[in-house]
């Protein structure tokens, strides 16, 4: 009986080992993981701020280009403009 009671507990001890190596193997790529994680968030951070820049920039011209073609419709023109006067107004009068 001390025979078999060795080999369950030589079993054990392997199986314990196993599961150790797997629960470090397994620490090791959540922590990968977690890195590969923050690295993407802030990618994706760095990307909306690059589209609310372009979006900005996508504004301006289609603003020049309204301007620009002014000449054929003044009233769209002064339409625009006078709503962006009022937009800067009310921007003003929070600061204040």
């Amino acid at each position: 009986m001390t025979d078999e009671k060795s080999k369950i507990l030589i079993a054990l001890e392997v199986r314990v080992k196993q599961v150790l190596d797997k629960c470090d193997a397994f620490q090791k790529d959540n922590t990968r993981l977690k890195g590969e994680k923050q690295l993407m968030e802030n990618q994706i951070v760095e990307m909306e701020e690059e589209l609310s820049r372009l979006k900005a920039k996508h504004d301006s011209l289609k603003m020049a280009r309204t301007i620009t073609a002014a000449s054929v419709d003044v009233n769209a023109a002064r339409t625009k403009l006078s709503k962006m006067v009022r937009e800067v107004d009310k921007c003003i009068n929070l600061l204040k």
